[in-house]
């Protein structure tokens, strides 16, 4: 799995899940629940993450969508 966005945003991480979804690309998120061991502040990002062959096509789509600046390459 490759981690395609991360953020601390709620509704970055909701709007890049409708975009995959619409585009087929199943996804997951990491990290989603750590708001409970941080204290709810926000400082933990949550990671979106596809399959290896997906990558680039969700990279792309989220770029396509506006998203350009949260999108992870590494």
């Amino acid at each position: 799995m490759k981690t395609i966005l991360k953020t601390v945003n709620p509704a970055t991480l909701s709007f890049a899940e409708a975009i995959l979804k619409d585009a087929d690309i199943p996804c997951f998120v990491l990290d989603q629940h750590m708001s409970a061991m941080e204290g709810s502040i926000g400082a933990i990002p949550r990671r979106l993450n596809v399959i290896d062959e997906d990558a680039e096509e969700a990279r792309q789509a989220l770029i396509d969508a506006g998203l350009g600046d949260n999108v992870f390459y590494k």
